[in-house]
């Protein structure tokens, strides 16, 4: 074992909520500060630690994937620039919701009773405090007051943290009501991990095999394009039928295959794979893991089938871009209008650059959607800003496909306000099929 792995196994079997530092383990398991660094760093990566203001480097649950809209109540801590008093232990759990104890403790019953992992946002009132905590809720002290010595050996007691900010009530639900709603849109956006086909499922052949084997396989899965790995399942190449034309069966892989390969990460954006995929016209992708080990492969359906499943939670968590769309209403097929309100003006009081080309995108999205059944990537945008859109002005964007092919499009967009033309766009599209 070397000393990395032994400072990674020591840290592991401390209990959550002790505090370590780079010294401490130094002189304790007679390694370098720089090794003990190190090792830190990487407990912390794979979430066994966390280091929190004025609190320190302290041991926490060790967090597996769990949901991203999950806070934890560090993040918490570090978010509302928080003191951690007590109840170390449980710092590393995650975060469900919050309620503001500014009512009588026989009314906040009702609503601690369906709370789980929830927290409580308090003023300066003991009985209200202790009550959370005896209820399992963590406790947040708000205006910076000090907690009474006995509801912190109550929180260290039951390992529920118990913590204090100097920023109002209504300001810390802000800070928090945010972070929790930005996590979630994090968790709308599909990523690779999401829908790629796992090592257990994805057929692959090892650089050392034979064309022979190739075809084997390909008798064995009905596939032609296959990733290739070497004996420590490092990703090297792909093999596909064109590349075993007229070779020997006794070939091996190595020599036929196509090296280099452009491979995905399993936290790249299914967006990001649609265009890499449609611009290089693959329909199979090796995903790798960080040490670019096979991890699976994702294929062309699968990301079709993502971006035609993706839609929001129906929470009110939207995004700039979703407020942005809500302006726009369709006309009829090809016409759109928009009404420049004041929240899409710039400081000049005219249509945010902006807030105008998401609203053209959204449009050009909608008609090759209802049109030609068809998702897309945006390639390129030329936009042509005619006049400036005052504030309260309706403009109606005309679109006119120009051109299509199997995987592009040419849209032209002209937007005007009354007889005025006042903007004109060309854009080209990436095509992919609905899944």
């Amino acid at each position: 074992m070397t000393k990395h792995e032994m400072i990674l196994d020591y840290i592991k079997n401390l209990a959550p909520g002790d505090r370590i530092s780079v010294r401490a383990i130094s002189q304790r398991l007679k390694v370098s500060e720089g090794t003990s660094y190190r090792a830190i760093k990487e407990a912390q990566t794979r979430g066994l630690v966390a280091t929190m203001d004025r609190v320190g480097t302290v041991r926490i649950e060790g967090r597996t994937l769990k949901p991203i809209e999950h806070l934890t109540f560090a993040e918490v801590a570090r978010i509302t620039d928080a003191e951690v008093l007590g109840g170390m232990e449980g710092i590393g759990n995650s975060l469900s919701n919050f309620i503001i104890g500014a009512m009588q403790k026989e009314s906040i019953a009702r609503y601690i009773s369906k709370t789980g992992n929830g927290l409580m946002i308090v003023g300066n009132r003991v009985d209200i405090q202790q009550y959370a905590l005896e209820n399992g809720l963590a406790v947040l002290i708000t205006g910076d007051f000090i907690a009474d010595q006995s509801v912190i050996l109550l929180a260290n007691e039951l390992g529920i943290p118990i913590l204090k900010t100097s920023y109002d009530t209504f300001t810390t639900a802000t800070m928090i009501n945010r972070a929790m709603s930005e996590a979630l849109i994090k968790k709308d956006i599909m990523h690779v991990s999401d829908v790629f086909t796992p090592l257990e499922k994805t057929p692959f052949l090892k650089s050392s095999e034979v064309i022979a084997d190739y075809r084997k396989l390909v008798k064995k899965m009905k596939d032609t394009r296959f990733p290739v790995v070497t004996s420590s399942m490092r990703v090297v190449g792909v093999v596909s039928g064109s590349d075993i034309l007229d070779k020997d069966e006794r070939m091996s892989i190595e020599k036929v295959m196509t090296r280099h390969p452009i491979v995905a990460k399993k936290a790249m954006s299914i967006a990001s794979v649609s265009h890499l995929m449609v611009w290089e016209q693959l329909e199979v992708l090796p995903v790798i893991n960080e040490d670019e080990t096979l991890a699976g492969v994702i294929s062309r359906f699968d990301v079709m089938k993502a971006m035609q499943g993706t839609s929001r939670t129906g929470l009110a968590l939207d995004t700039l871009s979703d407020k942005m769309r809500d302006s726009l209403d369709k006309e009829r097929e090809d016409v759109f209008k928009v009404i420049v309100t004041p929240q899409l003006v710039n400081q000049f009081g005219t249509l945010s650059h902006g807030v105008l080309t998401e609203q053209i995108v959204a449009s050009v999205e909608e008609i090759m959607r209802s049109k030609l059944k068809k998702n897309i990537v945006i390639e390129q945008i030329n936009l042509f800003m005619l006049k400036l859109i005052p504030l309260e002005s309706t403009v109606y964007f005309f679109l006119k496909v120009l051109e299509t092919s199997r995987r592009r499009a040419l849209i032209e967009v002209e937007g005007k306000v009354g007889a005025n033309i006042v903007v004109k766009s060309m854009i080209t599209l990436q095509l992919m099929e609905r899944g």
